[in-house]
């Protein structure tokens, strides 16, 4: 093991405690944090000390159902404004927040920023990313829901959106339930 990768790991550790943050150190230079949202309940954001910077990198959503173009506008045009991190795609289409920072550039402070952008990224866009890219499903799942007499309470965040939907309110008894509802 590199004295990096040695000297790292105990910065990490020390920062993710001092932040009483839950996390896993599955192995020397690899750690996997939780962090707690609102909108998207929790962000695992892993942190892998390589050669020359540690790697940041933290699961947003899966891929788009629908309106693939607008959503990647969507997180491009955010691009340009974040700190540390960007949104990417991985070979599926699903999205991420990744980023590098150098080994001179990991300290403390710089730690907890980066960790405190990926959860303000992670959470602050989670709806709208879910609204552009599932809306239909949204939709669907919402209406059937309706005719059932089921709880919206974990929907209750889409009502304005549902709400102001041609479709609302739309559809026959017999539709099932939105597909991975």
């Amino acid at each position: 093991m590199s004295r990096a990768i040695e000297e790292l790991d105990v910065l990490i550790e020390q920062t993710l405690r001092d932040s009483e943050l839950v996390h896993e150190h599955p192995r020397a230079g690899t750690w996997l944090v939780d962090l707690p949202g609102t909108k998207k309940l929790k962000t695992v954001c892993g942190l892998i000390v390589g050669e020359h910077a540690l790697r940041v990198e933290a699961f947003v959503c899966r891929q788009p159902d629908e309106n693939r173009e607008q959503l990647w506008t969507y997180l491009l045009q955010h691009n340009a404004r974040m700190y540390g991190v960007a949104y990417s795609i991985d070979s599926v289409g699903d999205v991420y927040l990744t980023g590098r920072l150098p080994h001179a550039a990991v300290t403390p402070e710089e730690l907890d920023r980066v960790l405190g952008a990926v959860l303000s990224y992670a959470d602050d866009h989670f709806n709208t990313m879910l609204e552009i890219g599932f809306g239909t499903s949204i939709r669907r799942e919402w209406e059937w829901r309706v005719k059932r007499g089921e709880s919206l309470r974990n929907l209750e965040a889409f009502a304005a959106f549902v709400q102001s939907s041609p479709r609302a309110g739309e559809g026959s008894a017999d539709d099932d339930p939105a597909p991975g509802a």
